[in-house]
């Protein structure tokens, strides 16, 4: 005698349950129903991350070009430390630093052009309301380039979690009615796979030249104002692949 199951789509506004059987003759294996259900969250970040660079050069030194770096480095890590709040997680670390000798070519012919400094840092922060106004101030202070921004969630394990559980309690769920309509019943877990995973929503990216910047802060430092920025939302979707063995 057959075991036929069937196939069968169920979807909600906030998540979605694929449902997918097999057809097995009943004795020579035992029959499974395999379910794909989903469950997300939207949520506003908590934190942001910002890359910053500054870049010197020097026609003549590579010496020149590097202190020129040094006081101008110094001078952001020192205006972006100031606006940190240390207990609340927040942090500043160089993620690159460069120094080297720039060449143009003409033709097959190479010319030496001048000694360039490149010192990188990212600033991570959990006050959002500042960041517009951390971008502004490190212009001033020297920073020749926002390379990134980035916002995230800092109980994102733990989102990630809870829904995994409302996809794994829909799955056995889905798959107990399937088997109760086909008039079999679940024994017990054949297969299981799990993953997480988030997606920004008006997540904003910087990749701006110095003269950008600089005419933007001035821009709003006349108005009275600094840059405006929006963390949009991010939606965290979990999902659950399993697969029940059936009697």
């Amino acid at each position: 005698m057959k075991k036929v199951l069937v196939l069968a789509l169920v979807m909600g506004l906030f998540s979605s349950t694929v449902i997918t059987a097999q057809a097995i003759t009943q004795g020579s294996e035992k029959g499974y129903i395999s379910v794909s259900t989903d469950a997300n969250t939207e949520i506003a970040p908590d934190v942001a991350e910002i890359s910053f660079a500054v870049q010197t050069s020097d026609s003549k030194s590579m010496q020149k070009a590097t202190q020129l770096n040094k006081e101008a480095s110094d001078k952001v890590l020192s205006t972006l430390a100031s606006m940190l709040n240390p207990k609340n997680g927040d942090y500043i670390k160089t993620s690159d630093y460069s120094a080297q000798p720039i060449y143009s070519y003409s033709g097959s012919k190479r010319n030496f052009d001048k000694y360039e400094v490149s010192n990188r840092v990212i600033v991570h922060t959990k006050s959002l309301d500042k960041v517009g106004e951390m971008i502004d101030k490190a212009i001033e202070a020297g920073a020749t380039n926002v390379d990134n921004l980035n916002f995230s969630i800092s109980t994102y394990d733990n989102q990630c979690n809870e829904l995994l559980g409302i996809a794994t309690k829909k799955a056995q769920t889905r798959a107990g009615f399937l088997a109760k309509n086909l008039g079999t019943t679940l024994d017990g877990v054949r297969s299981f796979n799990v993953s997480c995973s988030a997606n920004n929503y008006g997540n904003t990216r910087f990749y701006m030249a110095k003269n950008m910047l600089v005419n933007s802060a001035v821009a709003d430092s006349a108005a009275g104002t600094s840059t405006s920025i929006s963390g949009g939302v991010i939606k965290i979707n979990a999902n659950v692949n399993a697969s029940f063995f059936v009697k």
